[in-house]
């Protein structure tokens, strides 16, 4: 079986550890890569520290230094990306963001939940959020 490779770009540490456990859960062979922005991201992508090119990239929108969009600006300049599967994963449900991500190319935009009603399941109900959304991220990815 192939090996997958991920690059998850989110600042929020909670989600970057729910997307983790939840990989670790799937028992598939991924490589993860993460970036807390866009700018650490492109790094990874372009810069001295490259990683190989990703087949699937995880986007949050609302990050600090460069946020998902100007991410996604500065990525679609290059051709070499053109074939990575994009996910948008954020909380933000607004018709905008999500029209901006269709003038991108996205592949899917995912819906973060906002909270949970009890922060004592929070890990638990993050963790099978995270798990239905990765399996539909790499299941065309492993035929």
């Amino acid at each position: 079986m192939k090996e997958i490779s991920i690059l998850l770009i989110e600042d929020d540490e909670l989600d970057v550890i729910s997307f983790e456990r939840a990989l670790k859960k799937i028992n598939l062979p991924i490589l993860l890569h993460t970036a807390f922005n866009g700018i650490e991201a492109l790094d990874l992508l372009k810069g001295k520290n490259r990683i190989p090119i990703p087949d699937i990239i995880v986007l949050d929108l609302n990050m600090p230094k460069m946020n998902g969009g100007e991410f996604l600006t500065e990525l679609r300049k290059d051709n070499t990306f053109n074939n990575v599967k994009i996910f948008i994963m954020t909380t933000s449900n607004e018709d905008r963001d999500r029209s901006r991500g269709e003038e991108f190319g996205v592949t899917g935009y995912i819906i973060k939940p906002l909270n949970f009603n009890e922060n004592t399941k929070r890990n638990v109900s993050m963790d099978n959020f995270m798990h239905f959304q990765i399996m539909k991220m790499v299941g065309d990815q492993l035929n």
